[in-house]
């Protein structure tokens, strides 16, 4: 087992901000990055989630025996019994390939996954002009409840305040210029020794 070691290229922000299309912009734009799947305890949506795909899926039980383990590199609890976390050995198999990292992850997470990993990671925040603004986001989404948006809301603020923790602070008002920039950012990146 080569232990190959690439770099790392972190995207987080509060939902609704727009981290997961520019994620998936890059990973089709750019053939030697490698996308980072999750571990959760959740179960699957319906039956566009595949295992090993959208998400590693495990019991409650497999999640806290790892964390014992020490085998992620950041995890939370995200309600009582719901987990999410990066598995140390999802990063090496990308490694493995060849590939460089990406990261679509929360910003608690994000920010993790930077300490662990200081230099060879590039942390990059996505940021919309306001709360405002993601509020109308995610009602355009129309997948969230009065409820589920101020929890959403709350949180964001709340994730909002880590921005100046991050090497690099991403404003998406414009999505094609905003991946424009993502693209060039993270080439340049990848190619600095």
């Amino acid at each position: 087992m080569s232990n190959h070691q690439g770099k790392l290229v972190i995207f987080s922000a509060p939902s609704g901000s727009g981290k997961t299309t520019i994620v998936k912009h890059l990973v089709q734009e750019i053939p030697n990055l490698g996308y980072s799947i999750s571990a959760c305890t959740r179960p699957r949506r319906g039956r566009t989630e595949e295992h090993g795909k959208d998400y590693y899926f495990m019991s409650k039980e497999e999640f806290e025996q790892k964390i014992r383990n020490e085998e992620f590199v950041e995890w939370e609890q995200v309600y009582p019994g719901a987990y999410y976390g990066t598995l140390k050995s999802e990063i090496q198999r990308i490694w493995n390939e060849g590939k460089h990292v990406i990261f679509d992850v929360d910003v608690v997470g994000g920010l993790r996954i930077k300490e662990y990993y200081g230099e060879k990671a590039l942390a990059v925040f996505v940021k919309v002009k306001s709360v405002e603004e993601l509020r109308k986001r995610l009602l355009q989404r129309q997948t969230e409840t009065d409820a589920t948006l101020e929890t959403r809301l709350a949180k964001a603020e709340y994730e909002m305040s880590f921005e100046n923790r991050f090497d690099v602070v991403l404003l998406n008002e414009d999505l094609e210029e905003t991946l424009q920039k993502a693209r060039d950012m993270v080439k340049n990146f990848l190619e600095q020794k």
